[in-house]
């Protein structure tokens, strides 16, 4: 015996010294490799393939054979694994193990930094730093990676997680040698994210700021790569990156899909972290073509039991907590290739918990294996060394009890480069059972242990626990309610094994109280014990579109229909028709008229109702995520609000209970050129593509006024700060424009491609219009003035109370007005601003509209439009027309929509009275033909989601009663974006000091 051991203890010296081969050593040294012949054990090589009955040997670091019938050489010590286990280590794709979390300071965007900070020739925002290597800041962290060992992990990806464009990751072991030793690939991926991370810059403060910063990045470094005029250090090891994977981490699914079309645009594929919530938009993320690195961080129950927090909680959320683990399953289902990581994980304890529970709703354990093993090695480019256990990889693998997926599977060794680990005692005796459990001074339980897992009884109650063995040391904690609520927690180890198996140790107790334990066997255990951690129940629930309150298991469809006997408001010459009919046909008016024939379209009796085009919203900031502003510089026009459409936003489904069919999402009013608008139709439901409104013109946001030069932010330093500076803007900026455009058609492809500039020449050539946020008679002449200099054209003034003042120069020049009907006084800006507004510019002949700026204002729409019949006497039909056909004039989708035109598209709504009137409520809204809003059905859909509600706070509380972890109730926070609204997206902190409630 002790010959074997002074033999191991050779051995494993051994091993040690040889991996230090360049650090001289003071003392003697044993260079000998360990040798190790595991015999008679299960060998899984991979996924794939299973040895049963075989031989492994590792020498040194590396593996030299796996296989049955193989000769055990001479010096090699065995160890006989008869019934065990051996499956390669896992593999963890992403981690930031060993380097230092970016430190991101709350509420630092109103700095007025433009550039950065940072000593050299780097780039001009601190967000892109390529340059860091994690090769060169990676430290090893023992006391993590041991939490990593114990959990079964051999290797990992490790990522610098700061930043847009962050650098390069490194593959390392999770031994405990020195750090040179431990990287297995020194340049792993490319990483990126849409989160600035330490960056000191305001630029950006949007999710559509980073997405413009990133692709800005791209074609800088395209330029970089043909020109002799600049060192950039970033833009050096920028491009010389994208010969690796490039790997992008995001947060939910419609993240991924975002980042999936900056990696078309620029020829790339991402491999993409992802959140874990595929499973609601599976088709669009397999259309992709991405692969994955999915989370197992499910969202735990939240404790519901107090019925008004309960109230806290969306049936998204409640959905997401059943749903998550089934994410995995569904991955697989559909083909696409994945692997899976603990990141994101509050305690790696969980990671077994949470990946047998994925399991249990239909993960397979082949798909698995796979994606903890051979598919991470693929992604990071390590598959030579490890991923499986075949000869010549790295000697990382684990020794368990049995199918490492079972519950009560115990893993026993953790071998890393050939060195071991235990995790717990390959030699102790199992000591499942029933137990006689005694504590001093208190009650008597009956314990029941089964492999990892334990339960307790006292009496005719049945107490779940918490329970962990490790070797011969056991822990035991559970809560007890009888005769009072108390934590109770034991810790000890094995006493006796033979003749009978006895359990000792401490006790303490929430309430302070401490003593001795004791638990003696009294026969076998027929039961399988509940688990601590409650498992996730299997789903049972559906996906709905979209994945949120009002959303559908099957989306409306499109069809024939004819609406009979109605007022019919057709914005034509045919004016208001009574006794009408509406007949719809594959997504377009088929025809308006009397006693229209049905055909096979289905018939609605509109008896008594009001029938009008859809209400378009010319201006709105509904359906945006991150952030309405990218406020940060003076001129945005390189972001795009396409890049950041929000499908499911509950207001497009409020929206069109008010009968909005079409909205204008404009950028907000921060900066004197905004970003690029984009016009949706309100498809709930559908993708963030889906709803962009195919063939329409762009427009892009211009303002003037306080929010512009931020009188109402404080005392930030971010140009311009004066009226004045706002005029210069503009002329600096299309000045730039014309000599960008200039050297284009000179230089071509040599000139420095700008997001920013390109915007511009669109508006200079008439393939981009302007929306424009104003005020004041002054700032609107003097817009005007400096469009007439400089040779570009505003498509529309939105706002615009003081219209009344200049509406004749704008008659002049062909522009439009959008306006609110009766706001005034709620800033200085409208001191001078009159109900009469909207009907004298229409009086004088310019296109008119009302729009609404506010997500609630634009369910009432229909009611803005009344207004100016009482405060101005307009015509009926001119009047409905300001939320109608008007806006569809200005916004070029007149041909489209606006009127009931046969051949125009099927938008209209079902009105229960005049449109114009406060009674009036829209009862059925059609985009295209189709039924988004139906008054009848939203009543069946609320009494459906509130039964379904209810089941899942059932459930809820059963799987807390099983012992599962919960959390308390917090609500959800969503935005109302109006056009001042500013906030910092990374870090969520509100920039607008003294910003009012409309503008």
């Amino acid at each position: 015996m002790i010959k074997n051991l002074l033999t191991l203890a050779l051995v494993f010296s051994a091993a040690l010294a040889s991996g230090q081969q360049t650090y001289p050593v003071n003392g003697s040294s044993d260079n000998r490799p360990g040798m190790f012949a595991f015999t008679n054990a299960n060998i899984v090589v991979n996924a794939g393939q299973t040895i049963t009955n075989g031989t492994l040997l590792v020498k040194g670091q590396t593996i030299q054979s796996a296989g049955t019938g193989i000769s055990v050489p001479k010096g090699y010590v065995v160890i006989d694994l008869k019934g065990k286990y051996i499956y390669p280590s896992l593999i963890d794709p992403f981690t930031s193990y060993g380097v230092p979390e970016a430190q991101v300071t709350p509420g630092f965007g109103r700095q007025s930094i433009f550039v950065s900070t940072k000593n050299g020739a780097y780039n001009w925002n601190e967000a892109i730093r390529p340059e860091t290597e994690v090769k060169n800041i990676f430290t090893a962290d023992q006391k993590k990676a041991d939490e990593f060992r114990k959990t079964g992990f051999g290797s990992v990806n490790v990522i610098s997680r700061d930043g847009i464009a962050r650098g390069t990751s490194a593959a390392v072991t999770l031994n405990d040698d020195r750090d040179n030793n431990l990287i297995l690939k020194a340049q792993t991926a490319a990483n990126y994210s849409f989160n600035k991370g330490s960056s000191k810059n305001d630029y950006p403060t949007s999710l559509m700021g980073a997405i413009a910063l990133l692709r800005q990045t791209y074609y800088d470094a395209q330029w970089y790569g043909k020109q002799k005029e600049e060192f950039n250090i970033s833009l050096e090891d920028f491009n010389k990156q994208q010969q690796l994977p490039q790997l992008f981490e995001t947060d939910g699914w419609q993240n991924v899909l975002r980042a999936s079309a900056i990696a078309k645009e620029f020829g790339k594929q991402y491999l993409i972290k992802s959140s874990g919530d595929e499973y609601q938009r599976i088709a669009d993320v397999k259309a992709t073509g991405a692969s994955l690195i999915v989370p197992l961080n499910f969202t735990k129950a939240y404790d519901v039991e107090d019925p008004v927090e309960a109230k806290n909680i969306s049936l998204a959320q409640m959905k997401a907590w059943e749903m998550a683990p089934s994410n995995p399953a569904a991955l697989e289902k559909a083909g696409i290739r994945f692997a899976l990581t603990a990141f994101g994980l509050d305690n790696l304890k969980d990671f077994w918990t949470n990946l047998r529970s994925a399991i249990a709703n239909g993960l397979t354990e082949k798909q698995a294996l796979q994606a903890l093993t051979e598919t991470p090695a693929a992604m990071i480019g390590i598959q030579d060394k490890a991923g499986s256990l075949e000869k010549g990889k790295l000697a990382n693998f684990l020794i368990t009890s049995g199918n490492l997926f079972k519950d009560n599977t115990i893993i026993y060794e953790n071998w890393v480069q050939g060195k071991k680990f235990v995790v717990s005692k390959l030699d102790v005796s199992d000591i499942s059972g029933i137990y006689a459990l005694k504590i001093d001074g208190g009650d008597a339980y009956t314990l029941k242990i089964s492999g990892q897992t334990a339960s307790l009884e006292k009496g005719t109650e049945k107490i779940n626990a918490s329970f962990t063995r490790n070797g011969d040391w056991v822990t035991l904690n559970f809560t007890q309610t009888k005769p009072a609520t108390e934590e109770i927690r034991l810790s000890g180890y094995l006493a006796e094994a033979s003749p009978v198996i006895k359990l000792n140790g401490e006790v303490v107790t929430s309430t302070g109280t401490t003593g001795q334990w004791t638990a003696q066997y009294t026969g076998v255990n027929p039961e399988k014990a509940v688990p601590a951690v409650a498992q996730a129940s299997v789903t049972t629930d559906k996906i709905i579109y979209p994945f949120t309150a009002f959303g559908s298991e099957t989306a409306p469809k499109q069809e024939a229909v004819l609406l009979k006997n109605a007022t019919v408001w057709t914005n034509e010459k045919d004016g208001i028709l009574t006794n009408a009919d509406v007949l719809l046909e594959n997504g377009k008016i088929k025809a308006v008229g009397k006693g229209l024939s049905a055909g096979s379209a289905r018939v609605i009796d509109a008896t008594g109702k009001h029938i009008t085009p859809g209400i378009i919203d010319e201006h709105s900031h509904i359906a945006a995520a991150g952030g309405i502003n990218e406020g940060a510089q003076s001129v945005s026009s390189e972001v795009r609000v396409a890049d950041v459409i929000n499908p499911e936003d509950v207001n497009i489904y409020r929206q069109l209970a008010g009968g909005v069919t079409t909205s204008q999402i404009l950028h907000g009013s921060a900066n004197a050129i905004g970003g690029q608008a984009q016009l949706i139709k309100l498809r709930w439901g559908k993708n963030a593509e889906e709803l962009k409104f195919a063939g329409s013109d762009g427009f892009i946001k211009f303002a003037l006024g306080e929010n512009v030069k931020q009188s109402n932010f404080g005392s930030g330093l971010r140009f311009p700060v004066t009226r004045m500076g706002v005029e210069q803007t503009f002329v600096d900026a299309f000045t730039r424009a014309r000599e960008y455009k200039n050297a284009l058609a000179v230089k071509g492809n040599n000139v420095r491609r700008d997001l920013e500039l390109d915007a511009l020449v669109e508006i200079l050539d008439n393939k981009r219009f302007i929306t424009c946020h104003s005020y004041v008679q002054s700032e609107i002449n003097m817009l005007m003035h400096v469009a007439d200099s400089l040779g570009f054209k505003i498509n529309t003034f939105t706002h615009i109370l003081e219209g009344y003042k200049v509406a004749d120069k704008m008659k002049a020049r062909g522009i439009n007005a959008s306006t609110f009907s009766d706001w005034w006084a709620y800033k200085m800006e409208v001191a001078e601003a009159i109900p009469y507004n909207g009907k004298i510019m229409h009086n004088v002949g310019i296109t008119t509209a009302f729009n609404s700026d506010d997500a609630e204002m634009a369910r009432r729409l229909n009611q803005e439009a009344g207004k100016s019949v009482l405060y101005g006497g307009v015509p009926e039909e001119d009047a409905l027309k300001f939320v109608t056909l008007n806006p569809a004039k200005m916004l070029h989708i007149d041909q489209h929509v606006g009127s009931l035109k046969p051949g125009k598209d099927a938008d209209i709504v079902i009105w229960s009275d005049n449109p114009l009137s406060i009674y009036a409520r829209a009862e059925k809204t059609f985009v295209d033909g189709i039924p988004y809003w139906d008054m009848d059905k939203d009543e069946q859909l609320r009494t459906s989601q509130q039964a379904e509600k209810s089941r899942l706070v059932q459930k809820m509380i059963s799987s807390k009663n099983k012992g599962a972890k919960t959390q308390r109730p917090v609500a959800e926070t969503h935005t109302l974006y109006h056009c001042e609204s500013m906030e910092d997206y990374i870090t969520g902190a509100d920039l607008t000091e003294g910003a009012h409630s409309h503008e």
